[in-house]
């Protein structure tokens, strides 16, 4: 905090020296560009905007946005309307008001000037401006559009689906990295290039000038709790990725928490649950999970063919009559072939004449899994048979010893930040002898439904409040890449609710029915006016 108080001293200072003698032009004490805050509010009296624009000078992201608006209304303030002179503010990065600062005897304050812009290409910019900004604040704090990467959570959500998340179900998350594209997440597309300003060489996360601009975390109150099963966006706690798509990096990147990549999956276990996998399936607390009607648990099955097939396309065409819908894959250390299904699916599939067999794919008890969490010899567990292990409750204190710290040396270091060292049998955290850990905030565990074809917590750990982004309320639209034509897009998934019980229901119609009405009542209104 005391860097970013540092940071804001240097910009207030900036503020003075680029715009004091333009205060004065307006009739203003030259002082009163330099006290914060009074500085902006007497400065929207100057430009003739509202004084509640200031308020938007304190949302991360959004002011940036802001401070380009003002630049642009501050030289309109002074004669200098022309989108030459519009652009020169905007790419100089406010610092064309230095110069006119210092050359303001040849300026006059327009006090009464006129906001509408006078031409089409300065309505354009301040439109666009403004759109950006009002678009900002509803994709940080309200609604935020998300794409169904993967299969992951097949039968809920397919690939291809388009979301709305809700930021305010759990509550928005402040952004932690100011400097950033608004509505961009970690990529610039196209350009391929990083949207943000931070260095990722965790050699240089205290050291880096460009990590001043990082904000602690912070969450605006929610309406709800996550539930156990709730669909959640959230960042991926252990992503150290430059690219999701490639696991082979040339080193690891150490993203800030906002800018790992977004993920979505079930809820399976919440703070405070102890949860263990038997033969695939998730207990709580020692019970079954009790899944909501909607969602289709998925495991992987060998299949054999009593054909030979001339083309994929007629594999798939094959499965996807039994809504086996995930492809078919090939395992090169068994040489089999496997798909992955629904139990009723598999069930049905193996009564067709070209298929010889369809067998279930576990792993054995005890079996010890490489890649699964925590990734220590002493735990031999795997995706099919995993636990038991507790989920982390905000406050709450567990006894710890160098045989239970594998499962919480992450959390301990990475989430919560604190220094740990092991010395024999013996934990020091913050150089202090323990034997005890209270936790500082809510863990959870997140699971695809697609049990078998899920990259999730069962190889990454938990995951922290901090890390959760929202809630999947809405399908607005959903795209499939094998259609054709029309049946390019699933209609019967337009405009369906994300939760709930019982199918899916489409309010497309609903939608449309209220467009035309809309229009129609619109044209309605503009003839009576005539």
């Amino acid at each position: 905090m005391s860097k970013l108080l540092i940071l804001f001293i240097i910009i207030q200072l900036i503020h003075f020296f680029c715009t004091f003698k333009l205060y004065v032009k307006a009739g203003r004490k030259s002082w009163e560009a330099l006290i914060p805050i009074y500085n902006s509010v007497i400065l929207m009296q100057i430009i003739n905007r509202p004084k509640w624009w200031v308020f938007l000078f304190f949302i991360p992201v959004i002011n940036l946005i802001m401070f380009a608006v003002v630049w642009v209304e501050t030289i309109r303030s002074f004669g200098k309307n022309s989108i030459y002179h519009t652009l020169l503010a905007i790419f100089t990065f406010g610092f064309y008001i230095a110069y006119l600062n210092y050359t303001s005897d040849k300026l006059e304050h327009n006090t009464n000037r006129n906001l509408k812009p006078k031409s089409g290409v300065e309505e354009t910019v301040s439109s666009l401006l403004f759109a950006v900004v009002v678009a900002t604040i509803i994709h940080t704090y309200f609604i935020q559009p998300f794409t169904i990467p993967t299969s992951s959570l097949e039968k809920s959500l397919l690939v291809g689906d388009y979301l709305f998340v809700s930021k305010f179900h759990y509550g928005a998350r402040i952004p932690m990295t100011t400097v950033a594209l608004p509505m961009v997440h970690d990529t610039i597309p196209l350009l391929k290039k990083k949207s943000y300003l931070f260095d990722d060489d965790i050699s240089k996360k205290e050291s880096s000038l460009k990590n001043l601009f990082q904000l602690p975390y912070m969450r605006l109150p929610g309406i709800q709790k996550i539930e156990r099963n709730d669909i959640v966006v959230f960042n991926q706690p252990a992503d150290t990725l430059l690219d999701m798509n490639n696991f082979n990096p040339d080193r690891n990147y150490y993203k800030p928490i906002d800018k790992k990549t977004n993920l979505v999956k079930r809820c399976v276990g919440i703070s405070g649950d102890t949860l263990e996998i038997k033969n695939g399936y998730v207990f709580i607390n020692g019970q079954p999970s009790k899944m909501p009607d909607r969602a289709k648990l998925q495991f992987s099955y060998t299949i054999k063919f009593k054909t030979q097939f001339s083309s994929y396309e007629q594999v798939s065409n094959l499965l996807k009559s039994y809504d086996i819908t995930d492809g078919i894959a090939y395992d090169p250390k068994s040489g089999d072939y496997f798909v992955q299904a629904t139990k009723e699916a598999a069930s049905k599939a193996k009564n067709n004449p070209y298929i010889e067999n369809l067998e279930l794919r576990k792993d054995k008890n005890g079996f010890r899994n490489l890649k699964t969490f925590p990734h220590n010899i002493n735990y031999n567990w795997n995706a099919d048979y995993y636990g038991p292990i507790y989920i982390p409750e905000k406050g709450k204190t567990i006894a710890i010893n160098v045989d239970i710290l594998p499962l919480y040396k992450r959390l301990i270091t990475e989430y919560e930040g604190h220094k740990l060292r092991i010395k024999g049998n013996q934990i020091f955290i913050d150089g202090n002898l323990t034997t005890t850990y209270t936790f500082k905030q809510d863990y959870y565990w997140m699971m695809g439904d697609n049990r078998d074809n899920s990259i999730d917590a069962r190889f990454w750990g938990f995951v922290p409040f901090d890390h959760v982004v929202g809630k999947p309320i809405f399908i607005w639209l959903s795209w499939n890449n094998d259609g054709k034509g029309i049946h390019k897009i699933r209609w019967n998934r337009m405009f369906t609710t994300v939760g709930g019980n019982g199918e899916p229901i489409s309010y497309f119609i609903y939608f449309i029915i209220a467009v035309i009405i809309f229009i129609g009542y619109d044209k309605y209104r503009k003839k009576q006016k005539i």
